[in-house]
């Protein structure tokens, strides 16, 4: 293993001038299924500090909903990237879509498609319970409410494969979509659509965090790049690894980040 990666937090060093903080969801910011009171409260310190904080998840965007409302959050990227949660300033949230209404509308007929055929012919495959929040993608519980063996976990994302979908895995579902969106893509849509940035221009300037294999698009993109300690579950099947990680686990790791980039900024 390259010594480049997997360094402990403490070695990370980022620039005065930070533009923000691209995170995932489950099992970054959430712990036992749940974003605690100190994890929401680091966000907002990172927000007072001038820093922009941006969410990128593979759960749905009804789920979203209530979070991006609640948050002291930029946006939410949902879906993989496909649609985004922002405030608007009559309080409300608008959605932002990747996608045309019609593109959704023809791959949302395709996708349920492919789940009944997974919950069909793999053994004990089911949706996940957040499905009815999905517009723009389908996901299979393997760790949330169920305990899937790695080899059906193969199955299902061969069978999206086969059907022309892209495929992921996060630490609690398995995802599929079409379209050529993925959390990278996201990133770079938001911040371009929120903050006229260009991602790929100020890369050093932004911090990723996550906790499984959907995040190695990000881990290989972003210079600095960090885990959660949590993330040893999904080294053996990471192709990219995070340069970082944090000795705690899930939000507590999160903490910790927030933590050591509020020490830098001063």
């Amino acid at each position: 293993m390259s010594q480049e990666f997997l360094r402990p937090l403490s070695e990370l060093q980022t620039p005065a001038k930070l533009l923000g903080v691209l995170t995932d969801i489950d099992d970054t910011l959430t712990t036992e299924g749940v974003v605690p009171e100190h994890v929401v409260a680091a966000i907002a310190r990172l927000k007072d500090a001038g820093l922009k904080v941006v969410p990128i998840t593979g759960r749905p965007v009804g789920w979203s909903v209530p979070f991006a409302s609640a948050w002291p959050v930029d946006a939410i990227v949902a879906e993989n990237g496909a649609v985004a949660l922002r405030r608007n300033a009559q309080g409300g949230l608008d959605k932002l879509y990747q996608q045309s209404a019609d593109e959704r509308a023809r791959n949302f007929a395709r996708m349920q498609q492919v789940l009944e055929q997974i919950e069909a012919t793999v053994p004990g495959a089911k949706r996940a319970t957040d499905s009815a929040g999905r517009e723009c993608d389908i996901a299979v519980d393997h760790s949330e409410f169920t305990n899937m063996p790695q080899a059906q976990i193969d199955e299902c994302v061969a069978i999206m494969k086969a059907a022309g979908m892209n495929a992921t895995v996060s630490s609690i579902h398995i995802n599929g979509w079409f379209g050529e969106h993925n959390k990278l893509e996201g990133a770079r849509w938001i911040t371009r659509e929120l903050f006229d940035i260009n991602l790929d221009a100020t890369l050093t300037r932004w911090v990723y965090i996550g906790d499984s294999t959907n995040d190695q698009q990000m881990f290989e993109h972003m210079p600095h790049s960090v885990g959660v300690a949590n993330i040893a579950r999904f080294v053996p099947q990471l192709r990219h690894l995070p340069r970082y990680v944090t000795t705690a686990e899930r939000g507590d790791g999160f903490v910790q980040l927030a933590d050591q980039l509020l020490a830098q900024q001063k």
